[in-house]
């Protein structure tokens, strides 16, 4: 076993996909900060607004999230991740373009925002299956470690430093990093040798609809696949109504600056950090299963804690509020995705995280809608007692399935087996 924890050390193309992403996460850590501040400092938008612009962002899993998957198993996944990258960069690039131009609108964003969020999803369903073809099975979990670490990493300095470019810079100028982040991404990704097998040909007399039809009903029928989609979709939901109103609540109900905001935000990248650190020893002390529905009930109670912050001392409650969550989201998240990735059939790979990342995606834009017209009636700080409180809700998906009596993987695919 321990050989196989050091493998992917020594696996060249998982280190160029693993550095890439590294920087493009950093990159997208500085955008999470800027590119909100540019609506709020910049274009002075109103919370029904920020909904909308977190809606857009997210709005593509609900448009193609789809028929993605069915497309991305009928093509190699490597080539498709290459094209978002490049197609990201020249997106985000426009906005500090328009704004020296004196051209950026609100409805700049929007589009900037919806498009780039198409090209996230069919890189996102490329990459989850791509992994398992570029390092095996038998390491998922040290290889979604290693990612889901430096992505903790990233969301632990790249906020800070995107609130310092911010005041320094400005917000617009600050969004330019995450375009050159996506640069060096497809950069990497051009490097990797590694031969992706030709995927399976389709079923004859299979069209897309059918494909579609058959990755969705293999998640919503399996009987460990369906709470766990159902845990991270109400999650999502309300990690929306967050994400709407937490500039919002930061900049003008406790007056931050943006450099303070970035300082805050680092707070659930130093969670995910642990998490990312911890996840592998998580799995192994209390099984691959089990830590999935423990992680998301001990740290989710930690949100509470956030919507009681006022612009004293009790800021401190945003920090450990987020680094809480923090570690529970990334826990819980190397587990369930390796924990579905190896339980899939291969032919169904793309379909099946296309039609998670549709469910569980889906429900961000919905959440976003929603946080926006909360904003505007019960306030920006009620609005995050709503998300909080229902994020506690989620657990209940996993609490109330199979997977509270399973450990490990071996149990999971008995469990499978008896049900088929």
């Amino acid at each position: 076993m321990a050989q196989a924890r050091t493998t992917l050390w020594r696996h060249r193309d998982f280190t160029l996909l693993w550095g890439g992403e590294t920087v493009s996460h950093f990159g997208t850590a500085v955008s999470a900060i800027a590119l909100p501040l540019v609506a709020v400092t910049t274009l002075a938008v109103t919370p029904f607004q920020m909904g909308l612009l977190t809606s857009a962002e997210t709005a593509a899993f609900l448009l193609v999230g789809l028929p993605a998957g069915a497309w991305l198993d009928r093509m190699r996944r490597r080539p498709v991740m290459l094209a978002a990258d490049v197609v990201r960069a020249v997106l985000l690039a426009s906005i500090p373009l328009a704004w020296w131009a004196g051209l950026l609108s609100f409805g700049q964003l929007l589009v900037v925002a919806l498009l780039t969020g198409l090209a996230t999803v069919f890189f996102d369903v490329a990459y989850q299956s791509y992994l398992p073809s570029l390092v095996g099975r038998e390491v998922l979990i040290e290889g979604n470690s290693k990612l889901e670490s430096t992505r903790s990493l990233a969301n632990v300095t790249g906020p800070a430093i995107g609130g310092g470019l911010v005041q320094l810079l400005g917000a617009t100028t600050a969004v330019l990093v995450d375009a050159v982040s996506y640069l060096v991404s497809a950069a990497a990704l051009a490097g990797v040798r590694t031969a992706e097998p030709q995927p399976a040909p389709a079923a004859q007399g299979s069209n897309l609809r059918t494909q579609i039809a058959e990755g969705l009903q293999y998640v919503l029928r399996h009987p460990l696949l369906r709470p766990i989609t159902g845990c991270t979709g109400t999650f999502n939901f309300f990690s929306g109504i967050q994400t709407a109103v937490i500039v919002l609540f930061l900049a003008r109900e406790l007056g931050l600056s943006p450099g303070t905001i970035g300082l805050l935000f680092t707070a659930g990248g130093i969670g995910g950090l642990l998490g990312a650190v911890t996840s592998a020893w998580c799995a192994r002390r209390f099984g691959q299963a089990r830590v999935i529905w423990l992680s998301t009930l001990v740290t989710t109670p930690f949100g509470l804690l956030i919507p009681l912050a006022q612009a004293d001392w009790r800021i401190a409650l945003i920090y450990i509020g987020e680094v809480g969550i923090g570690y529970g989201v990334v826990v819980y998240n190397v587990a369930q995705v390796s924990f579905r990735q190896a339980i899939c059939p291969d032919r169904l790979l793309g379909r099946m995280n296309a039609s998670i990342r549709f469910l569980v995606w889906g429900t961000l834009p919905l959440g976003g809608l929603v946080g926006g017209v909360l904003g505007e009636w019960l306030g920006v700080r009620g609005a995050l007692w709503v998300a909080m409180g229902g994020q506690l809700v989620a657990v209940l998906w996993v609490l109330a399935s199979p997977l509270r009596t399973i450990r490990d993987l071996p149990q999971a695919e008995e469990l499978v087996t008896q049900k088929a």
